[in-house]
């Protein structure tokens, strides 16, 4: 009594209470957490393995649309190394869109204040609204970024530009890459835009990104294919079902960050079984960055090709050419579902 209750190790008690319950009456059911809270916190609900099966991972989305505005991955980079791997039963919830905003509060201590203020800005700029959250003395502080995804990367801090698409997907391949379980947002699966009549009629920023789609209208729109809807949809069914092949995406398959510079994002992951690599680098700006592979530790006994685009390595010393947003997959073995699974 007279606590906030969040975090308290009464609390992680409860946690740890509700995990036995379940587990007795369900033995396959997940627990997940949604604690929309700074990055270590969040992860205090991991336990030692009993408490939450899966933690929302809330830092993900401020990051990555930091660094997709700014051309820079460098805070997304370090965030990513300071990651501890989940424990094997565990897993990191991976999204980047919700029905809410885009929570401020797990950039906290990731994302300086001047950065802040610029994504801000910019997502103003982009027709997001800002919504706060009250501390003591009267003062108040920005919670979350109410915007469509689909929205918020229609540019960059420079402002509006002709990327819009291509930076969405590559948010998408990213987010579907990392360590952990993916989810994509219904609206982001179809582009949906912002919604101010919604807003408007509710008196509710969140309502932003709530749009209720006409079934019939929506049916057009993905029967399209020069709509962005249809492009969107089509770009995300292609990464997901590429996606859903390879054992090295295991939601607990190893994962390393590499060092390409702030242009390019790249990370290792690497199945379980230790015989699939796959090599995740996107090039997060809006001019073509060329990528050297002996950057990039790619073992001479195995060929190596480009999950998304086709590439094929020739050479180790080879210089390859991202375009702006382009994502490439690079795997010594294509289609590998795991030991003893069909390929």
């Amino acid at each position: 009594p007279g606590t906030s209750c969040i975090n308290l190790e009464e609390t992680h008690e409860v946690v740890r209470l509700l995990r036995t319950l379940v587990e007795h009456a369900r033995a396959d059911a997940v627990v997940i957490t949604e604690t929309n809270i700074p990055n270590r916190e969040n992860l205090s609900y991991f336990g030692n393995g009993n408490e939450a099966h899966c933690v929302y991972n809330f830092s993900l989305p401020p990051l990555l649309l930091n660094t997709l505005v700014t051309g820079d991955c460098t805070y997304l980079k370090h965030w990513l190394m300071s990651m501890p791997p989940a424990q094997s039963g565990t897993a990191y919830f991976n999204f980047i869109a919700s029905h809410d905003g885009i929570g401020l509060r797990p950039a906290e201590g990731l994302l300086s204040d001047e950065e802040l203020q610029a994504l801000i800005g910019t997502m103003q700029a982009f027709g997001g609204q800002v919504s706060y959250r009250a501390l003591e003395g009267g003062q108040r502080k920005p919670y979350e970024i109410n915007i469509s995804l689909y929205d918020a990367l229609q540019g960059t801090l420079a402002g509006a530009d002709g990327w819009r698409l291509q930076r969405f997907i590559c948010a998408h391949a990213i987010m579907l890459a990392l360590e952990g379980i993916p989810g994509i947002y219904l609206h982001s699966l179809v582009a949906t835009g912002n919604d101010y009549q919604r807003v408007e009629n509710s008196g509710h920023y969140r309502a932003i990104n709530r749009h209720q789609w006409d079934a019939d209208q929506l049916e057009r729109q993905l029967a399209d294919a020069g709509s962005d809807h249809s492009r969107v949809f089509s770009g995300l069914q292609q990464l997901l079902a590429i996606r859903r092949r390879q054992a090295a995406f295991h939601p607990n398959a190893t994962q390393f960050t590499l060092h390409l510079g702030t242009a390019l994002l790249g990370f290792w992951r690497q199945s379980m079984d230790r015989r699939q690599c796959v090599f995740c680098i996107a090039n997060i700006s809006p001019e073509p960055q060329p990528l050297a592979l002996s950057d990039v530790n790619l073992t001479d006994t195995d060929d190596w090709t480009d999950l998304l685009g086709g590439l094929q390595v020739e050479s180790r010393t080879q210089v390859v050419e991202l375009q702006p947003y382009q994502c490439i997959w690079l795997t010594n073995l294509p289609d590998y579902a795991g030991l003893g699974s069909p390929r």
